[in-house]
């Protein structure tokens, strides 16, 4: 049974940093691309980011380029959004998410954690 949880999220002023973290399990991980989506309240579900399987290869949505950073560490199974100069507008709840490979409906999605960004 492949899951993920993510960790990490809390009440952050602007301009602060949080680090998201995803614990996964159930599957063998370096054979899965894994992102990061977030929902903002009221708002559709949106892409943040994806790295590929050895970690290599990585993409950011416009909105979060150069202030976000996406790493992971196979052998722990974790995958990691680092987060910084945050803004009022990342208020949301983000995703962990997996696949074989990185598109707009992945396969797996943990149950998410709420960022609060506010003074």
């Amino acid at each position: 049974q492949l899951q993920l949880v993510e960790s990490g999220g809390g009440l952050v002023q602007p301009g602060g940093s949080l680090r998201l973290s995803c614990a996964a399990s159930g599957f063998t991980l370096d054979h899965y691309v894994l992102g990061w989506f977030r929902q903002a309240p009221g708002k559709e579900r949106e892409g943040l980011s994806c790295i590929n399987s050895g970690g290599t290869i990585t993409d950011y949505a416009d909105s979060v380029k150069g202030r976000f950073t996406i790493s992971r560490d196979n052998a722990e199974n974790t995958v990691y959004l680092q987060m910084n100069s945050l803004k009022p507008e990342d208020t949301g709840v983000y995703f962990c998410v997996a696949d074989r490979w990185c598109r707009v409906d992945m396969r797996y999605w943990g149950n998410g954690t709420l960022v609060t960004v506010s003074s």
